[in-house]
């Protein structure tokens, strides 16, 4: 360690050292805590490949470079194997002559991005209900004069063989009918007592295996310490039970011939801290529903709990969208992160 580095030891802050050419001169120990890699693999490393957004990093670096001038809140992932990137601040400074040109300043932003992508899908789900609600009144009325003038029809036909078709609109316009009822009838509000998280968990476990008696094991990670939350018990079972029979639709799906089946783990942790649409908690608990399935298609990640948008043919959409409005309603987030050979969905509750 050069004295022109010294400085930067006991720095909570991570910071790296560039030289002209953007190769890693120095790293002090929060660099290496941050990025999860020792000084010594570092240095030497090329520091855009080490990025996500290396076209982009380059473009800045080279004119802090020319102009001589500083910039800050480039925002890039880190790259880290078998991992998602880790969303990173970066501040750039010009150093003194006499040592490496560049000094970056790396700090988390994940917190940050998660906040603003929680408000986000809040303001699509909201306006997304909204939308459904509306189409679904315009739809009823039609519906309704549909299913009478079947019944009326079916009077009047002396064939029995052509009632199978009259049979087949109540049926259908019935169907419909339901599929609105569920979208417009207001969700009763928490009935609050206190809850064991592992007994909803229990249920939804037992639920699963009655179901799909073969092809998907479901494997118990439960912490012990977790506390009793205040809570809807029935509405935490079947938030849970819609996310996990997803997942287990999946794993048994037709369109996943190489593997038909797998494992759905039941996880339980308590976070300290943790930030839950902008409100900060002393406490809360971590329930995750993890499978080993082909994941989420992509096209539709982002829409997954939005009413109506289903990966699966013939799925109603209304499954993950119910658990979110459940979560929603205990105060709590639900995200999911997706890739083929591990889904993870992860609900955060706030502890009392």
């Amino acid at each position: 360690m050069t004295a022109s580095f010294s400085g930067l030891e006991l720095l909570a802050t991570a910071v790296v050292a560039l030289d002209d050419a953007l190769v890693v001169r120095y790293a002090n120990p929060a660099a290496e805590s941050l990025l999860e890699t020792s000084a010594r693999s570092l240095v030497g490393q090329p520091f855009l490949g080490l990025f996500a957004e290396s076209p982009e990093l380059r473009a800045r670096l080279a004119e802090a470079l020319t102009t001589h001038w500083d910039y800050s809140a480039q925002i890039a992932g880190f790259l880290r194997p078998g991992r998602d990137p880790l969303p990173l601040s970066c501040v750039v400074t010009r150093a003194d002559a006499g040592g490496p040109l560049l000094m970056v300043e790396l700090r988390p932003i994940e917190q940050q991005l998660r906040v603003a992508r929680e408000e986000r899908l809040l303001s699509e789900q909201q306006a997304n209900r909204e939308l459904i609600r509306n189409l679904a009144h315009e739809i009823k009325n039609p519906l309704g004069g549909l299913r009478g003038s079947a019944q009326l029809l079916e009077r009047e036909l002396d064939k029995p063989q052509l009632k199978e078709y009259t049979q087949v609109i109540i049926k259908e316009a019935d169907r419909l009918q339901s599929l609105l009822d569920r979208l417009l009838t207001p969700h009763r509000a928490p009935r609050v007592a206190a809850v064991n998280i592992h007994e909803v968990l229990e249920r939804v476990r037992s639920l699963l295996l009655a179901e799909f008696a073969s092809g998907v094991s479901v494997r118990r990670d439960y912490d012990p310490s977790v506390p009793e939350i205040m809570g809807d018990k029935e509405q935490l079972i079947q938030a849970v039970l819609n996310v996990a029979r997803n997942a287990a639709q999946a794993l048994t799906s037709e369109a996943n011939p190489a593997q038909r089946g797998g494992t759905i783990t039941l996880q339980t942790r308590v976070v300290r801290q943790p930030t839950i649409a902008r409100h900060r908690y002393r406490l809360a608990l971590e329930l995750q529903v993890i499978d080993d399935g082909p994941g989420i298609p992509e096209d539709i990640r982002e829409r997954i709990f939005n009413p109506l948008v289903s990966g699966r043919e013939g799925g109603s959409g209304l499954g993950l969208s119910l658990a979110q409005t459940y979560v929603q309603y205990h105060h709590g987030v639900i995200e999911c992160d997706s890739r083929p050979g591990q889904t993870t969905f992860r609900i955060l509750l706030p502890l009392a």
